[in-house]
């Protein structure tokens, strides 16, 4: 398991709630535990993916009369993480001992949510999620990423890199000047004001100045919303790591420009792989690897208020995990 005591204590998304109308149960893997998600009636379980008998991964059985059974030899386990039932020994009720590691798990904004400690805080928030007007959509994930996840954020967080990573998507390399904008800490995080960027239109609205306000809610969590001519767009980034060098990127949208969800995830989840792709590339070349939190070790403009920020902030949270 990976040591660091912040993101250990914090919420980390690990599937798509609806992946579980569909498949018994999902293996995962968090911050370099592998977990086993399944579903008892309406309940979430979240379990460390070992059956404490010969140490087989649970995940290779089946979800039957809402328990978990190993596929080893058969021992079925309730959704509290008793063992209820051995097969070799009908008669004998299990040992105290015979039961799996149980987290907290919770569901929202369509993702499932995953504490390997004491949740310390409520899920971060996604303002634009439940307000009306506003359609939501989960979008992703997108997996495999050879980055660590301050890196991701970071990038997320930058309206400079529009012009040249997202040319003709979300800028012009020949309008690359960002309006006047601080960043702050706040109790929340990191908030920006709204920052204007210059941005053409390839989905056929009208191309001209929009602005994003940026907020890291959590270290892995950041969040803008961004406001154009007639629409509003809210956008979420949680990035879930699972081990040093491996992430997954899950990306929660909300609109007032459609409104039907499905046909929201189907038209952007494209967009939205296109610009990630972009953004993979760059980040995962960048080194050091490590997010330097020494402001000195990186040279610095105003264009990197929010990213000054966010280092500040992270020094001052103490998080270990991708940082130097």
């Amino acid at each position: 398991m990976l040591d660091d005591p912040l993101l250990m204590n914090d919420w980390h998304p690990v599937a798509e709630a609806a992946q579980l109308a569909y498949t018994p149960m999902v293996a995962v893997r968090l911050l370099g535990e592998d977990l086993v998600i399944w579903r008892a009636g309406e309940t979430y379980i979240a379990a460390q993916d070992l059956c404490i008998h010969r140490g087989a991964k649970v995940s290779l059985g089946r979800v039957a009369d809402d328990c978990l059974v190993c596929p080893y030899h058969g021992w079925s386990y309730a959704a509290d993480g008793r063992c209820v039932r051995i097969p070799a020994h009908p008669e004998q009720t299990p040992p105290a001992k015979a039961r799996l590691q149980i987290y907290p798990i919770r569901e929202r904004y369509g993702l499932l949510w995953v504490c390997l400690g004491t949740p310390k805080n409520d899920l971060p928030p996604f303002p634009e999620w439940e307000q009306p007007g506003f359609v939501s959509a989960v979008c992703g994930p997108f997996a495999h990423i050879r980055a660590h996840g301050p890196r991701l954020i970071e990038n997320y967080l930058d309206a400079a890199h529009f012009p040249f990573v997202h040319e003709g998507v979300l800028g012009d390399p020949k309008q690359p000047t960002l309006g006047e904008f601080e960043a702050r800490i706040t109790d929340a995080g990191v908030e920006s004001d709204p920052i204007a960027v210059y941005q053409p239109d390839p989905y056929g609205g009208a191309a001209g100045r929009v602005t994003y306000t940026y907020h890291a809610y959590r270290p892995l969590t950041a969040h803008f919303s961004k406001h154009m001519p007639g629409a509003t767009n809210g956008m979420m980034l949680t990035v879930t790591p699972h081990d040093l060098l491996d992430s997954t990127a899950w990306f929660v949208v909300a609109t007032t420009a459609r409104n039907d969800s499905a046909a929201l995830k189907e038209e952007y989840t494209p967009r939205i792989a296109e610009i990630f792709e972009q953004d993979r590339a760059v980040v995962e070349s960048q080194r050091p690897e490590l997010l330097p939190l020494d402001l000195q070790a990186e040279l610095h403009l105003r264009s990197d208020r929010v990213a000054i920020a966010y280092r500040t902030w992270l020094r001052r949270l103490g998080l270990r995990f991708g940082t130097a």
